[in-house]
């Protein structure tokens, strides 16, 4: 887009903490816009359409991957989630920057639709340290833990599709890694139409 506004789109193994640092990242920068996606699923309670998620009926849902309406989409625990066009593509042109959390395949899917987006991988700083995050959340078997273990060792090897890692030693240095991406992004020529206009037009009096 050529207003400045992009797609980054943020994606790691379980464990690496992508949704903790994805939450400091907007807590320190209003600017940011978290992407909103389609599910299938009913809400819950207190949660609002158009801000938690587009709710959709699996009709509606089919409807909108025949059309290609989705810049990705997964079935996950009996339901549908996917990322609309339609809204991403609207804030990127009030450049807006859309951060879309998202797993691989999923983040895979939306390289193949749309190129122009800003792809980071979150890395943890050893897989010792990602075995413990996974342990210490306490929520899955050790066959899961095992699972999760076993597959983020195969994400990884899909970290040559990005166009940059971040190593997750801890949130704030991960925040701040990513803020010095999107700094450099922002003053990429290609994202501004206007970009000798700023050093030739004339100054006001």
């Amino acid at each position: 887009m050529a207003n400045g506004g992009f797609l980054l789109v943020l994606s790691g193994p379980s464990g690496s903490g992508k949704g903790t640092v994805s939450e400091a990242l907007m807590k320190k920068n209003e600017e940011i816009r978290y992407s909103t996606s389609v599910t299938t699923r009913k809400p819950r309670p207190g949660e609002v359409n158009g801000e938690n998620y587009f709710f959709a009926t699996k009709e509606e849902f089919e409807d909108m991957v025949k059309k290609d309406e989705l810049l990705e989409h997964a079935f996950v625990h009996t339901n549908y989630y996917g990322t609309p066009k339609r809204f991403v593509f609207d804030e990127i042109d009030r450049g807006e920057i859309v951060l879309l959390e998202i797993d691989v395949q999923g983040a895979l899917q939306v390289k193949e639709k749309y190129k122009e987006a800003v792809f980071i991988f979150l890395l943890p700083p050893s897989m010792d340290e990602l075995l413990n995050r996974i342990r210490k959340r306490g929520t899955e078997s050790e066959e899961d833990i095992e699972t999760r273990f076993s597959n983020a060792f195969k994400e990884i090897d899909f970290v040559g599709e990005y166009d940059y890692f971040v190593v997750n030693d801890s949130v704030d240095n991960a925040v701040t890694d990513i803020e010095n991406i999107i700094a450099a992004e922002k003053l990429r020529v290609k994202r501004h139409s206007d970009v000798k206009e700023l050093v030739i037009k004339p100054k006001e009096d």
